[in-house]
């Protein structure tokens, strides 16, 4: 128990904290509070993993309880922005629903053939992530839509990147680099 009480799953727990909490700010209409909540999220998922390689407490638990916690946390902002922004979520529902589809369909794949959600944490998924939070804030603060749209297919092409390394590893494993490092990995072992 305690090896799975350290800094980085604390700051991971935060955003399952945190999701409830901005369901109710985006229920009552309190759009800045959500949005200085939702920036702390975001901050929690950028320190942990980091936090976490920098103590030497990367762990397969960590990464797991990382997954859980980003779809909490995209599922979360999605209905959210629903409350909060509806005219937004409608005009750019194409893109909001790619994000959504990013998010749950390489869990969906992994629990299927793995039993859990995978947690790879690939390098795409980090760029794409952090696009998607950036330009989320431009959308709420009346941007162009054009950088929101850019990050929801940036969230696609990582999340097909995971895909496809969930179809072919043969058993689960957590914080991959990429796609190609697999590939390099595999062909190294076969030789």
């Amino acid at each position: 128990m305690n090896s799975k009480l350290n800094l980085p799953n604390l700051l991971t727990g935060f955003r399952f904290i945190a999701a409830p909490v901005l369901l109710w700010l985006a229920w009552h209409g309190d759009s800045v509070a959500f949005m200085v909540l939702l920036a702390l999220a975001f901050a929690s998922d950028l320190l942990d993993g980091m936090v976490a390689r920098l103590t030497g407490q990367v762990t397969p638990f960590g990464a797991v309880l990382d997954s859980w916690a980003d779809v909490i946390t995209y599922l979360t902002i999605a209905l959210c922005c629903w409350w909060l922004w509806p005219e937004m979520v409608s005009r750019e529902r194409l893109y909001v629903g790619l994000i959504i589809a990013s998010c749950l369909l390489p869990a969906l794949v992994g629990g299927y053939k793995f039993g859990h959600f995978t947690s790879y944490h690939t390098w795409a998924v980090k760029i794409a992530a952090a696009a998607m939070g950036f330009t989320l804030y431009l959308l709420f603060l009346g941007g162009p839509p054009w950088p929101f749209r850019i990050a929801a297919v940036m969230c696609a092409v990582a999340a097909v990147e995971e895909i496809i390394i969930t179809l072919i590893l043969p058993e689960a494993e957590s914080n991959l680099r990429s796609l190609w490092h697999v590939l390099q990995r595999s062909a190294r072992q076969r030789h």
